[in-house]
């Protein structure tokens, strides 16, 4: 890894300079603990020289950081971010040049972080005027400042989508109970009554659209008749995770700077529990081993262990280990109307906080193929590109008169990683011909030759083509309306 970036020139001045400040060092002291010249340390900190491979290793050995800690990832998320907080029309402030962006970011990036907040509380303070201002005024109190769920999401995308202390305390309590895969439900059940004196009952059918219900006072846990055997069994974990290791859970939300208020800590800790809960039914050392037998064939990795195909979708997310590392993923769920109800991320994926995503992405292309995995080479205007597999999946009752719900999931990686999946076989990755542009949605995409656009690209128009009748974009700054 630490070779890999020193391939791509490296310059992590802004990331050092942050860790030795962190522990209380002055560059003549770093320089001595890296075993490297003090002018060198200053000139690696004046960003005039990148990271070497050795120096890379030592600074891992000696501030206790993996070396992915210097890729760009984070980097290249906070330009997408602020990108689209400087694009927002709202803010009436011309955008500056992307390159311009991509070096705040990169040089300066807690100025950078400060202005994507100033950005959303912004947005969040508009949003509850407008609310307050409309005819129909319910509580007149302001919601606090920010979003629990971006922040819930922001945390886990710091961490990689990885948690390894509860990866190893799910591999530890799966072995102490003698789970199986495809077969744990009675076991979570009998853990449930024995420690923690909790009798699982069915829901009556129609009450609620619960998929489970706890009551501590009664020690009774109402799980839906609706459920298949995995989605049961995830349901038990997760409740299980909830009551067990309530203590681990808390420690891991509340030591977390992401997360600023109560809602955002416990929202976290719900997420979390899922985390362990996917976990214990799919324990890291057992699944990343057959994920790779199987080269991450989904549907074989949902029958072996028992569970849902969305539940496969979101562990393989998961698989960022030290020394055992799965394919790197990101993970979402949208519905029909693009709404994004699921992202998690163990890549450099950005996904648009703002202004729904790209209508040319595969997710979309699902909903016209129910229950077909559909795969794409799609390519970002930075030139990244990406391979993306697409299904859809339903929820809800059964019954003629029963709601459902609709979504697609998608899973996708580095184009790089795409050879060790068994769904692109047959897929010319190596042609740039096959790749789909896409982009991280109208409001901050610098595209101006789509046909799909839904909105002028930042920093431009549309015009209206008499001969098409249609619009068509360009900039602002060669052309008027």
């Amino acid at each position: 890894m630490a070779r890999r970036l020193a391939d791509r020139k490296v310059y992590a001045h802004a990331k050092l300079r942050r860790l030795r400040r962190e522990h209380g060092m002055n560059q003549v002291d770093m320089a001595h603990a890296l075993g490297i010249s003090t002018s060198y340390a200053n000139q690696i900190e004046q960003n005039q020289r990148p990271l070497t491979a050795p120096v890379l290793l030592r600074i891992a050995e000696v501030f206790g950081v993996d070396a992915e800690f210097f890729s760009e990832a984070a980097e290249d998320r906070l330009a997408a971010d602020l990108r689209a907080a400087l694009a927002d029309e709202a803010c009436g402030v011309p955008l500056p040049a992307g390159e311009e962006i991509t070096e705040a970011a990169r040089d300066h990036p807690e100025v950078a972080r400060a202005l994507v907040a100033l950005h959303r509380r912004y947005r969040d303070a508009a949003e509850q005027t407008a609310a307050l201002a409309a005819p129909a005024t319910g509580s007149g109190a302001l919601l606090p400042p920010g979003e629990p769920h971006d922040e819930v999401r922001d945390f886990f995308y710091a961490h990689h989508n990885h948690f390894e202390p509860l990866d190893t305390e799910a591999e530890r309590t799966a072995d102490a109970l003698g789970l199986r895969p495809g077969r744990s439900a009675d076991r979570l059940m009998a853990r449930l009554a024995e420690r923690h004196g909790v009798r699982v009952v069915q829901a009556a059918p129609g009450r609620s659209a619960d998929a489970r219900r706890y009551d501590p006072d009664a020690g009774l846990l109402f799980l839906s008749p609706w459920l298949s055997d995995g989605q049961r069994a995830f349901q038990l974990a997760t409740q299980l995770a909830l009551l067990e290791h309530d203590p681990l859970l808390s420690q891991l939300a509340d030591s977390a700077t992401e997360l600023t208020s109560p809602e955002s800590r416990a929202l976290a800790r719900i997420g979390l529990a899922n985390y362990l809960a996917g976990a214990l039914l799919m324990p890291y050392t057992a699944f990343h081993a057959a994920a790779e037998e199987v080269r991450y064939d989904i549907e074989l990795l949902s029958a072996r262990f028992g569970v849902g195909f969305e539940t496969v979708c979101h562990r393989l997310s998961t698989l960022q280990r030290t020394g055992r590392r799965g394919v790197p993923f990101s993970f979402l769920r949208v519905d029909r109307a693009g709404n994004i109800s699921k992202r998690q991320s163990a890549t450099d994926f950005h996904f648009s906080r703002l202004g729904g995503t790209c209508p040319l992405w595969t997710v979309y292309e699902a909903f016209s193929a129910p229950g077909r995995i559909l795969t794409q080479v799609a390519e970002m205007p930075d030139g990244k590109r990406y391979f993306w597999i697409a299904r859809t999946i339903t929820r809800g009752g059964f019954g003629h008169h029963a709601p459902r719900a609709e979504f697609a999931v998608a899973l996708g990686c580095e184009l790089r990683h795409a050879g060790r999946l068994v769904y692109a076989e047959g897929v010319a990755l190596d042609d740039p011909r096959a790749a789909t542009p896409i982009g991280l949605g109208c409001r901050i995409c610098e595209r101006r030759d789509c046909a799909q656009r839904a909105r002028p690209p930042a920093g431009g128009r549309l015009a209206i083509d008499p001969d098409r009748r249609s619009y068509v974009p360009y900039p602002v700054e060669t052309r008027g309306l």
